[in-house]
């Protein structure tokens, strides 16, 4: 299967720090696939390399086939690569139709892209709280809000940093839920998150990064078979 997301030898530092060493990652579209680790590892720096938010300093990104590595954050977003970033970031004084609306894009081919009443559908309480602010919002409902923008523009590749961080657990429940309807309907994931059995039973691939290497690569099945490595690397 061509990868949709490939990643080689991929070296990142931030001044003298280097931070990444070598890691590698490969996504097929429709894939779901994860990072684990530990806090500090190298998770976040590896998507920011993705995200052109920081310039690696070796080794090589493709998507859809062309290199990005080395392109701009604005670049490589019109490409069709999205991120729900960790703490969410909507904009306080724009309403939640607003929120949407600004990033309303067509990224893919699709054909049922996602509209405001596709989000809507997929999140009732967004059309609910239509127009309230973004700082009306209670901290589950933001959280849906930035998986619906970032739904909005219609991307080949949707990242999600720590999605459930810090939400109550019934609405660490529908997120779960929702992500496992955008599985279900297609869309390619890259998830990032601490609840292994959830991910497990949500994506196909594992990646686990320890101090910026890739520590272990493989299935769900196989994760699951060895919960050595969960108390090794991730900590659970």
């Amino acid at each position: 299967m061509t990868a949709l997301l490939e990643v080689q030898a991929l070296e990142t530092a931030y001044g003298s720090s280097q931070v990444l060493f070598g890691v590698h990652l490969a996504i097929a579209q429709g894939e779901a696939a994860t990072l684990l680790g530990r806090n500090g590892m190298g998770k976040t720096t590896t998507v920011r390399s993705l995200l052109g938010l920081v310039r690696p300093r070796g080794g090589s990104v493709r998507f859809l086939g062309e290199r990005i590595d080395g392109l701009p954050p604005d670049r490589i977003a019109r490409r069709g690569l999205a991120i729900v970033p960790e703490g969410r970031q909507i904009f306080p004084n724009l309403s939640v139709r607003e929120n949407l609306l600004a990033f309303a894009a067509r990224r893919n081919a699709s054909e049922e892209p996602w509209t405001l009443e596709r989000v809507y559908h997929l999140f009732p309480r967004l059309a609910e709280r239509q127009r309230n602010m973004g700082n009306q919002l209670s901290g589950g409902e933001q959280q849906m809000l930035a998986i619906g923008r970032a739904l909005m523009t219609n991307p080949h590749l949707l990242i999600l940093d720590e999605a459930t961080e810090g939400l109550a657990p019934l609405v660490r429940e529908e997120i779960w839920q929702c992500l496992a309807t955008l599985r279900a309907q297609g869309q390619t994931l890259l998830v990032i998150d601490k609840y292994v059995q959830r991910l497990i039973r949500l994506a196909d691939r594992h990646t686990i990064i320890e101090r910026g290497r890739v520590a272990w690569q493989g299935t769900s099945a196989a994760l699951d078979a060895d919960h050595g490595l969960w108390q090794r690397y991730v900590g659970v």
